[in-house]
């Protein structure tokens, strides 16, 4: 029996040792390929914090706040249009109803039973974006009034002060994707797991901008513009990097690598010109 035990003890410890150098073996390889973890997601900067939105998120608020830029609104129209669109979707174009009304659809959950229009229609993000600043600009002052106010003059909802929570988050990415804080808005993504497609990018960017004189160079997309609206375009592009596989985004000295993970930093980017490249394959 003492010999038995000896026996057991002794296989013991040889695969305790076994494991643990296959331990050490396992963290040597992931320490050596830098496989860290990446939470997805985006930010924009407010006073001396960040906001964060999930990158489908910043993509809806790319496109409404493009929309705004396009029919030369301020940025308060996008916050509020933003602010309203969190509460009522949480910035997502959801088919189904969520507690406005049975009927209510899409990212302002609005009703074609109040005349919103057709469910089809509701469900289109430009037709809704578009439908809910028609309607906003014909509020008398709504620059000047808080957010609860505009948005509730709008929406008309039962709980006018929840849009005042995302009131912050609403700032930070209005001004950002507006154009009017320059190298604010980042995006942290993981590779891109296919090729971008530069046709479907020229698309969604006539979607949110209307047509332009955009040309292209093998996987780059270059738009002659600056000020304002060339870091609206830049940074509508960053918000999209993961649907559309945006690898770099070069504006006015500035670019931003999606492989570099520190958002914008200072190059040697020309003026006058936006330029938005693509993945290649894999």
């Amino acid at each position: 029996m003492a010999l038995a035990r000896r026996v057991r003890r002794a296989l013991t410890i040889v695969v305790a040792v076994a494991l643990a150098a296959v331990g050490v073996y396992i963290a040597a390889v992931v320490l050596n390929r830098s496989e860290t973890p990446i939470v997805e997601g985006c930010t924009a900067p407010l006073g001396d914090g960040r906001q964060s939105l999930a990158t489908d998120q910043a993509a809806n608020a790319s496109l409404v706040t493009a929309i705004a830029v396009r029919r030369g609104l301020p940025p308060r129209a996008a916050t509020i249009a933003l602010a309203t669109a969190m509460q009522e979707s949480k910035l997502r174009n959801i088919s189904y109803g969520d507690g406005a009304g049975p009927d209510s659809r899409g990212l302002f959950q609005q009703r074609p039973s109040q005349g919103w229009g057709t469910e089809a229609e509701i469900m289109d993000p430009v037709y809704a974006t578009n439908a809910f600043y028609d309607v906003l600009i014909g509020v008398e002052g709504y620059e000047g009034l808080s957010i609860t106010d505009a948005a509730q003059k709008v929406q008309r909802s039962a709980f006018p002060q929840a849009y005042a929570q995302h009131e912050d988050m609403s700032r930070a990415f209005a001004s950002a994707l507006s154009g009017h804080s320059e190298a604010a808005l980042t995006c942290t993504l993981r590779k891109p797991e296919a090729a971008g497609d530069v046709k479907a990018l020229r698309s969604e960017l006539t979607l949110a901008y209307g047509a332009m004189d955009a040309s292209t160079a093998g996987r780059t997309v270059s738009i002659p513009t600056e000020g304002t609206l060339g870091w609206s375009i830049a940074q509508w592009a960053v918000a999209n990097a993961k649907e559309l596989a945006v690898t770099q985004v070069d504006v006015a000295g500035h670019s931003w690598v999606r492989d570099g993970g520190k958002g914008w930093g200072e190059s040697t980017a020309p003026h006058g010109v936006v330029s938005i490249t693509l993945a290649e394959a894999p």
